[in-house]
């Protein structure tokens, strides 16, 4: 069995036009040679942007690039045809298929609604005025050129709680929708930042309508017949009632053939957060680790003065490995995005071994890190950026690593503040590892590896270090590692 690895097969600012469906179904033997198994695909269906889309804004979750809608008949990403060959080529090298799901809001409505509704403090949304404004917003989806097909339901007020823009009168802000189909206020078990964080953007999902609530049950049957995927990354759980999602996870697992992956993004660093919103889902989604991710940021970002023995403290992985879903760097923490928080380049090697060779947590790997990624964009004093993200040297060769040698018994040298250590024992069958690092100087420690390892060689499988290292007669071997480095020290076959 291999070790689950995903990889996150986009990033925010990857090239329009078409390319990335086909690039998914060239690449898909290379990935599953190095050791990728599992690909987390962008949003797959129309956005409000169409062809420009990258696929949060959206529109019709029916098209997944049939229908000329929103200015286009492809997504950004390609159209409905090369996704399907996209996943054809994906599930040929038994590389499962992780479609991105956002079902908190919809945008680019296609008419006005006459409604009532009342003005909401943004900074506190649990102010809710009680003068009633009788106004117009964009909220009927209709899909005309979808016209029915797949399905005839149509999105009107009564399905949302809150917009960001009313006209006759105009204005911006948030409003609360008053209708007999949602009831007083806003959802419970959501977020409690801002008061109630059920707002987020464009017409806001109502889950309390059941209309809603069936019909996204219908199209989760409808997405996994049509594309045959293996799993969800759940987007914005933090602005979507708990207890939705837990009866459409029991649904969507009642109706798949296998088991499904989910991991949901609920983008907090307070660890408590997440362990709540695992336990009022009852366990039933992962999630990914957003403190430890933040972590990785800082150690980046002070170098030798950050404790890395303290890099995994009050993390998800640390304190609920089963639900952790680890991760270097996202869309969402690139450069110039709303949660960055990137890495810098030279600690990357050091978080992705942290990642990709532990026993704790599902890995996911960054496309820019894997690949690369050249992009420009205003950043938020409004001057246009050039933003360079180099492919990672090592990363290869440790998602490699990750199914060769990571494997049996975990034993943990976090002893030092800057030169830290772990060892995989191996198994019966399989080979074991040797990982040490430093964000200071030249790091080197001294382990008992045990006399079933005496006089065995080790070499630096990153090539990072040129010496051999031999076990003396009671297994204890000497292993270095340079500064601001890693190395994954293996036995010489």
């Amino acid at each position: 069995m291999h070790n689950p690895t995903l990889l996150q097969f986009f990033h925010w600012y990857y090239p329009d036009g078409g390319k990335l469906w086909p690039e998914v179904a060239e690449r898909a033997a290379w990935l599953a040679e190095t050791g990728i198994t599992d690909v987390w695909l962008p949003p797959a269906y129309k956005g409000e942007s169409g062809g420009y889309s990258v696929g949060y804004d959206t529109y019709d979750l029916f098209d997944l690039g049939e229908f000329d809608q929103k200015g286009s008949r492809a997504t950004k990403y390609g159209d409905k045809q090369q996704l399907l060959a996209a996943v054809d080529a994906l599930k040929a090298q038994q590389i499962g298929v992780i479609l991105d799901v956002v079902l908190n809001h919809k945008m680019g409505a296609d008419e006005k609604e006459r409604m009532l509704v009342n003005r909401v403090n943004p900074d506190n949304r649990e102010e809710i005025a009680e003068e009633v404004i009788e106004a117009e917003a964009w909220t009927r989806f209709t899909f005309p050129v979808r016209d029915g097909k797949y399905s005839r339901f149509v999105w009107d007020y009564k399905c949302f709680s809150g917009v960001d823009h009313i006209e006759n009168p105009d204005e911006n802000g948030v409003f609360k929708i008053v209708n007999d189909y949602t009831g007083e206020g806003w959802n419970d078990q959501v977020d409690d930042e801002l008061g109630n964080f059920d707002y987020l953007m464009g017409a806001n999902i109502d889950f309390r309508n059941k209309a809603v609530t069936e019909e996204l049950k219908y199209w989760a049957r409808w997405v996994m017949n049509e594309v045959h995927c293996t799993g969800f990354r759940l987007d914005a759980v933090k602005h979507i009632p708990a207890w939705f999602y837990k009866q459409w996870i029991d649904h969507i697992q009642e109706v798949a053939e296998k088991p499904m992956f989910i991991v949901a993004e609920y983008w907090a660093h307070e660890v408590d957060k997440l362990q709540h919103y695992i336990h009022q889902v009852d366990g039933k989604t992962m999630l990914f680790d957003a403190p430890l991710q933040m972590n990785f940021h800082i150690a980046s970002q002070e170098g030798a003065g950050y404790d890395l023995s303290q890099i995994f403290h009050n993390t998800l992985v640390e304190k609920d490995p089963w639900h952790a879903v680890t991760l270097v760097a996202n869309h969402d923490t690139q450069p110039l995005q709303a949660l960055e928080a990137p890495v810098d380049a030279w600690f990357k090697p050091l978080a992705y071994a942290l990642i990709l060779l532990r026993e704790q947590g599902v890995p996911t790997v960054f496309y820019p890190d894997l690949f690369g990624a050249s992009y420009q964009d205003s950043g938020s004093d409004g001057e246009n950026c050039q933003i360079e993200m180099p492919a990672i040297p090592a990363l290869e060769a440790l998602i490699q690593a990750r199914q060769r040698y990571a494997h049996g018994v975990q034993t943990d040298w976090f002893d030092h503040p800057d030169c830290v250590a772990f060892a995989r024992s191996g198994t019966e069958s399989l080979p074991g590892c040797v990982v040490i690092m430093s964000n200071g100087d030249e790091g080197e420690k001294t382990l008992p590896l045990g006399s079933d390892l005496a006089g065995k060689t080790w070499c630096d499988l990153l090539g990072h270090r040129q010496e051999t290292v031999t076990a003396d007669a009671e297994g204890n071997a000497l292993f270095r590692c340079n500064g601001g480095s890693v190395s994954v020290w293996v036995i010489q076959a």
